[in-house]
């Protein structure tokens, strides 16, 4: 028997002071919040901030972490973080074929994945925090 695997990954919702949210447009899910797999040696929140820049160009300061989502079906644990944007400017990528803030509401139209519209949503409402969700 195999010893159980799960995946980390590390996602932020990054709100710039003009209250829009950063999305990229990725290759197969379409619009949504950068983030990806944590790293060996690195903590969530780390892999936050390394996956945003990577992926959009875009320097971040961690606010909040806002709770997980737990696709018990594939182990994927997701850790989604509040952020604001420090530095950089959007970029595209093979990960990111566009790159933008764009406003709340625009935004939430925007992301039709799975349910990454859901955890966008709940990390927008600190009274939900901590979030731990399963599906």
């Amino acid at each position: 028997m195999n010893p159980a695997k799960h995946f980390v990954s590390a996602a932020a919702i990054v709100i710039n002071e003009q209250d829009e949210i950063l999305l990229i447009k990725g290759p197969q899910r379409g619009w949504e919040m950068p983030g990806g797999v944590v790293e060996i040696g690195e903590s969530p929140e780390q892999a936050a901030i390394r996956e945003t820049k990577e992926e959009s160009g875009i320097d971040i300061e961690i606010m909040q972490f806002c709770g997980i989502f737990h696709n018990v079906k594939d182990s994927i644990c997701n850790t989604l973080f509040l952020a604001k944007p420090v530095g950089g400017v959007p970029i595209i990528t093979a990960e990111s074929l566009e790159t933008g803030f764009f406003p709340i509401e625009e935004a939430l139209q925007m992301v039709n994945f799975m349910n990454f519209r859901e955890r966008i949503e709940m990390c927008l409402n600190p009274a939900a925090h901590p979030i731990y969700v399963e599906f």
